[in-house]
């Protein structure tokens, strides 16, 4: 599994685990949930957006996240048209939505929640202090070559986009970010995985990967001003260097603050971890 994506559900006390659960042929299944009490022991999956449910003609289910917002449940789910990885017709976001978070889901709105003919992946939902949601997402490299991470503000009830898509920052900004090195996309620089979090303090951050020395990397950034629009100061080292990424942060039954990601990035390798961390006053270190 790629991606992985926790819901802690306090009620049942359990947790709810999603994620891309492959590429090839398994990544054509659509989305599905795993649940557990320990994050140890898991089930086996059971389908919460079939195939069928998906778009028409989609060849790639990525990315899933899972999020409540105003009593109900919405999927942001990442899904690529075309046959060929490096050329897809088209890559975007789009939402769905459910009473419960194991679904089953149904599309919000007819189509993409990213702009027109841009590569997008990895769409997640803030809602800032003001309680205005965004969508923030990567415009993928293959598409910018410096991959990028933008961000748009929603309308209230998620089906469009109250404003125009901003740039808040490229992987070139990030000093542990290296350019790619092999076959046809050396000098490219990957984006992935945004994720935000408010601090105690009230800062904003971005838990965010590429890649760098020692491959696949989990780094953060963070808002000047605390809003999401930014300016975004990287930090100068990742936060976790050790090939893991596509980061995402929940809080167990227990209140503990814990980093999911996915380690290590080799195709067909890659598992879920969880990592517990703290926070300091500008940022965050792993608890180890």
């Amino acid at each position: 599994m790629r991606d992985p994506f926790v819901v802690a559900d306090a009620v049942a006390r359990r947790y709810l685990l999603f994620g891309t659960s492959g590429f090839g042929e398994v990544a054509h299944g659509g989305f599905a949930v795993r649940t557990s009490h320990d994050l140890r022991e898991w089930s086996e999956p059971r389908t919460v957006l079939a195939p069928a449910a998906g778009p028409v003609g989609v060849t790639h289910f990525w990315a899933p996240e899972v999020q409540a917002y105003r009593g109900r449940w919405y999927l942001f789910g990442t899904f690529t048209h075309g046959t060929e990885p490096a050329r897809p017709e088209r890559r975007y976001t789009r939402i769905y939505v459910a009473d419960t978070p194991e679904g089953p889901f149904t599309p919000l709105t007819s189509g993409p929640i990213t702009p027109p003919g841009w590569w997008c992946i990895d769409g997640t939902l803030h809602v800032d202090v003001h309680g205005t949601p965004w969508l923030v997402f990567v415009r993928e490299w293959l598409q910018v070559h410096d991959g990028e991470i933008q961000a748009v503000e929603l309308t209230p009830d998620l089906r469009g986009q109250a404003g125009g898509p901003r740039r808040l920052f490229r992987a070139s900004e990030a000093p542990w970010s290296l350019p790619q090195t092999w076959d046809k996309f050396s000098g490219y620089r990957v984006t992935d995985g945004p994720w935000l979090h408010r601090l105690a303090t009230g800062g904003l951050l971005m838990l965010w990967s590429s890649f760098g020395k020692g491959g696949y990397l989990t780094g953060v950034a963070r808002s000047a001003n605390g809003e999401v629009t930014g300016p975004w100061v990287q930090s100068p080292a990742p936060l976790f260097a050790a090939d893991g990424g596509h980061p995402m942060l929940f809080r167990t039954l227990e209140g503990e603050l814990m980093l999911a990601l996915h380690t290590p990035n080799a195709l067909g390798l890659e598992r879920p971890r969880f990592i517990p961390v703290r926070e300091t006053k500008d940022g965050l270190e792993l608890v180890v």
